[in-house]
């Protein structure tokens, strides 16, 4: 009798087995590009050339800084030196060899205003605000240039995890999908509409989250070097004018 049920049970069970084994799912990289449809990958491909460019942009904008504090740190001493000795010409080949010094390309602007509004002695009213004016327009180019690719990455920081999330919506329609075709609910129905779900989601925020802190981070590093300009700028102006009054 007993032996008769486990007969009769014997292929249920086998069918079992065999179910499950048809479910595994594997979830390495190369299985999950494979469970994901058209759409979803285009939606990959479209983070992955978001991420690129964000990398480009952090190592661009580190390098550029970099280089700007380093030539700043060095410029600021020796035109200092120059200009309180009256070397007025020696101050703008200083500046001229420290092209990436953001300081040096507005003090530029200033001092070569300063030296060819006028080969008069007597400094006027309107030769300081003719400089002030130079380095006003300086500091504008500059800040321009300091800031640029900032606005890409605030744009990716911020409709990455968007494109994850339609992402991940294509791909829970696509589970409903597979489950309707195929009448079951197993995992193997859904597996590849979880593994769309699942990539996107995760990519998207892998994306963004990186972006995101390097926007904030350059931006941090571009008001310190907008209040360097200005002091600079302000110092200059103070200078001319004590130029003016020992005359």
């Amino acid at each position: 009798m007993i032996l008769a049920h486990l007969s009769q049970v014997a292929p249920h069970v086998s069918n079992l087995a065999l179910y499950f084994q048809d479910q595994q799912v594997g979830f390495s990289v190369v299985d999950l590009w494979h469970n994901m449809g058209i759409l979803a990958k285009c939606v990959v491909f479209l983070l992955l050339i978001m991420s690129v460019w964000s990398l480009a942009v952090m190592i661009d904008r580190a390098l550029y800084f970099s280089a700007a504090r380093k030539q700043s740190r060095e410029f600021a001493p020796r035109v200092a030196g120059a200009l309180k000795e009256g070397r007025l010409d020696e101050a703008i080949k200083v500046a001229d060899r420290n092209k990436k010094s953001h300081l040096a390309e507005v003090v530029t602007a200033g001092l070569q205003e300063f030296r060819n509004y006028g080969s008069g002695g007597t400094v006027t009213e309107e030769q300081v605000e003719a400089s002030q004016r130079a380095l006003e327009r300086s500091e504008a180019i500059v800040h321009a240039k300091l800031k640029r690719g900032l606005g890409g990455l605030a744009t990716i920081g911020s409709t990455a995890p968007f494109i994850g999330l339609f992402g991940t919506v294509v791909g829970i329609l696509n589970a409903f999908n597979q489950i309707a075709t195929q009448k079951t609910s197993g995992i193997g129905a859904v597996a590849g509409g979880i593994s769309e779900a699942l990539v996107t989601t995760a990519f998207g925020l892998f994306v963004a989250i990186p972006a995101v802190m390097a926007f904030n981070y350059f931006t941090n590093r571009v008001e310190a070097f907008d209040v360097e300009m200005d002091n600079s700028s302000s110092e200059l102006v103070d200078y001319f004018l004590k130029q003016g009054a020992r005359r």
